[in-house]
Order: C-alpha cells, then sequence, then structure tokens
C-alpha cells in the first residue's frame, strides 16, 4: 500500500539571489536617467552610458578579447540591438513621464517573455511560474491603469510599452546563448553595439550633441558603471536561471524604483500600491515548486 503527498519548496540559487540584488540597483537607476533628460537627448544619454560601460569592461577585461569567436559576436550584435531598442524607447518615453511610471509600464515585459519563449523556443513555463506572472500581470495593470479617469496614453507611454517588447527579447537571447559564449567577451559586444546604435538612432530622432556638463558626466558614468555590472551578471545568472524564472525575479524592478522614486519625492496612488504588492507576491510565488513526494510503502512483517 502507497500514498503521496504534494509540498512546496521554496528553492533560491546564489545566482536568482545576485539577479534580486542586481534588480534593485536596476530599479534605482530609473530616477538617474529621468533627472538626466533635463542635460541631454534620450539616445544621447543611452550611447554615452553604453560607451562608459564599454571602456570600463573593455579595460578590466582587454586580455580575454583575443578570443573572440563569431558566435561571441552574433549574440552580443543581437542582444546589443535588443538592448539599444529597449532602452532608447524606455529613456525616449522618460522625458514625458515619472521614472516610477517608467519602471512599472517597463515590467509589462514580464507575460511577454514566457509567450516569446513559448513561441520561438518552445519551452513553456511550469505552473507556478504561470501563477506567479498573472499576479505580476494584474499589479501591472493596477499600477500602470488610469489614475485620473482617463484611458488615454501619451507618446511616452506608448515608447514605453514598445520598449518592452525589446527588453523581452533580450532576456531570451540572453537566455538562448548564456551558456555557449564567454560572458566578458559576450557582454563588452553587446554594450558596444547598443551604444552604436544609439548614436545612431540620434538622427531619425532629431538630437545633437548637447552641452557637456557636470550633471550629465557624472550620470553617464554612475549609468555606465550601473550598466556593466546588471549585464555582466545577468549573462553570468542566466546560465542556470532559466528566462521565465529571471523575468519574474526582474519584475521586481519597479518597486525598487517606486521605493527610490518616492523618497526623491514622487507619490504612486493606492492602486499603484496595491499593484506593487501583487508583484512582490509574484515574485514569490514563481519561486515555488510543486512537487510530488512517494511515501514509502509499508511492508509486512516478515514471520519467523
Amino acid at each position: 500500500m502507497s500514498a503521496s503527498t504534494s509540498r512546496l519548496s521554496l528553492r533560491i540559487s546564489r545566482q536568482e539571489l545576485v539577479l534580486i540584488f542586481i534588480t534593485m540597483v536596476w530599479g534605482g537607476t530609473f530616477l538617474v536617467v529621468h533627472r538626466a533628460m533635463a542635460h541631454s537627448g534620450p539616445f544621447f544619454f543611452v550611447g554615452l552610458r553604453f560607451a562608459t560601460a564599454s571602456l570600463l569592461l573593455a579595460f578590466f577585461f582587454r586580455r580575454y578579447l583575443k578570443q573572440m569567436t563569431w558566435l561571441e559576436v552574433k549574440a552580443g550584435a543581437l542582444i546589443g540591438l535588443s538592448i539599444a531598442g529597449g532602452y532608447g524607447l524606455q529613456t525616449w518615453g522618460m522625458q514625458t513621464i515619472s521614472s516610477s511610471q517608467s519602471a512599472f509600464l517597463t515590467a509589462l515585459y514580464v507575460p511577454v517573455v514566457p509567450l516569446l519563449q513559448w513561441l520561438f523556443l518552445r519551452r513553456p513555463p511550469g505552473l507556478m511560474a504561470w501563477i506567479g506572472i498573472l499576479l505580476a500581470f494584474i499589479g501591472l495593470v493596477l499600477v500602470a491603469g488610469p489614475q485620473e479617469g482617463g484611458l488615454a496614453l501619451n507618446a511616452g507611454e506608448i515608447a514605453t510599452l514598445f520598449s518592452t517588447l525589446a527588453i523581452a527579447a533580450e532576456i531570451i537571447l540572453i537566455g538562448r546563448y548564456a551558456g555557449q559564449v564567454d560572458v566578458r567577451r559576450v557582454t563588452l559586444v553587446q554594450l558596444m553595439v547598443a551604444s552604436a546604435c544609439a548614436f545612431v538612432f540620434m538622427i531619425p530622432n532629431g538630437e545633437s550633441v548637447p552641452t557637456m556638463s557636470a550633471p550629465l558626466l557624472f550620470s553617464a558614468m554612475g549609468m555606465g558603471a550601473a550598466s556593466a555590472l546588471i549585464q555582466i551578471t545577468m549573462n553570468w545568472a542566466q546560465r542556470s536561471v532559466s528566462p521565465t524564472r529571471a523575468t519574474v525575479i526582474y519584475a521586481g524592478e519597479p518597486v525598487w524604483a517606486g521605493i527610490v522614486g518616492r523618497i526623491a519625492g514622487e507619490r504612486l496612488p493606492a492602486t499603484a500600491l496595491l499593484g506593487g504588492v501583487l508583484i512582490v507576491c509574484g515574485v514569490i510565488v514563481s519561486e515555488l515548486k510543486l512537487r510530488r513526494k512517494k511515501a514509502v510503502p509499508e511492508q509486512a512483517p516478515q514471520e519467523p
């Protein structure tokens, strides 16, 4: 006679803990970028940001660059193009919306990643991941929903929503190539490509090179260092963390951005705060795994 029991287990690996920390850093960058828009055009700032990050990584990893492979160039170029599109549109949108609102709208890529992953990589998410994504999506709807009785989206909000597609593609591509390339070299390539693409995007946007100022340079240097740390950590951690699990961890990003924004004076309505709670719940639930444990069958006593 045998029986089986079900239990939930919360397992967070070292790589996932690092991603959670990186998400906190990532959330704090929204306010810095929002403030930088007073001194620079969006695409120039993105280009300068990733150029700074590229120089930092090139200095620290210069002895590893000779072994660069074609696969690393290809992977870095594809990821870099996604980064340029995602961060470029996101930064462009911050000209007309707050840093907190931008962060929450950006996080709408949470339900996009598993759908694209399922469509292109044939990797359907597990049950608990879907439940976590659903909770996060409901929370994001509350945050990004009408706050003043209107449903119309302005140009900044629309651009930010389009940026989610590029960010989703970035996460999927990192997961696709993470186990096949050297993290240091592919990160450098993707940052260089992202910087070059952002500078090119200045042309259709009609941007000119702004006057260099201390706030602009300090913001670019700080964001460059943060970008280098974020990108190389994502590439390292996603060698063992699935795109779905990584995506829901990243869903905590707007929560940290909202906290930083509130400290800086931004205020969110009660519905947005409720949405933030649901996002956190989605992150936790996505880390749970439903496992069935078979009980050891009882053995009949042996007769002497």
